[in-house]
């Protein structure tokens, strides 16, 4: 049932704690995105800023930008669920707002998921009751900062199941 999350070492857990603050939420929200570019073009894709320093299972998620048409990359956490599955939160570091690429997913819910320099087609869809709730409390055990951010903001942090898909030709 998905893959074992490693160990995380001591700056890794000081790391994610920091981005579960406040503060450090909104640090991350800010700079975390160029870090992260920086990083997967520097291994090839298979490591991000955020990987290294928290230890999280992370993916890149490249959805079609739901006005430009035009495709639109991010890394986020990757929550190993069922059978082959990912589980994605919009949770937009605890913001206001959700995040653009929950947008575009919705317009478009084929996307393709990047993990480890290999990339697949997957089926993007909003989870809702029960199946949200098994799919936030796996979520929570991976990254307990999701329940930091949930208590920020007044919006429902949308809980997105990825499905793989064969290989388009």
């Amino acid at each position: 049932m998905g893959r074992m999350v490693t160990k995380k070492n001591l700056l890794q857990r000081i790391n994610t704690g920091i981005a579960m603050s406040v503060v450090g939420a909104r640090l991350s929200a800010r700079v975390m995105h160029h870090l992260d570019k920086l990083v997967l073009r520097l291994s090839n894709g298979r490591a991000t800023a955020a990987s290294l320093l928290t230890g999280l299972p992370i993916l890149t998620l490249t959805t079609t930008g739901a006005k430009s048409g035009q495709p639109r990359t991010t890394p986020l956490v990757a929550i190993p669920f069922g059978d082959n599955q990912l589980v994605i939160i919009a949770s937009n570091w605890g913001q206001q707002k959700h995040p653009a690429w929950y947008y575009n997913l919705v317009a478009q819910p084929q996307v393709t998921v990047t993990q480890n320099g290999r990339s697949q087609p997957y089926l993007a869809r909003v989870t809702e009751g029960m199946e949200r709730e098994a799919c936030w409390q796996t979520a929570v055990q991976t990254y307990p900062g999701y329940n930091a951010y949930k208590q920020r903001t007044p919006r429902q942090i949308p809980v997105i199941l990825l499905t793989p898909q064969p290989n388009r030709s």
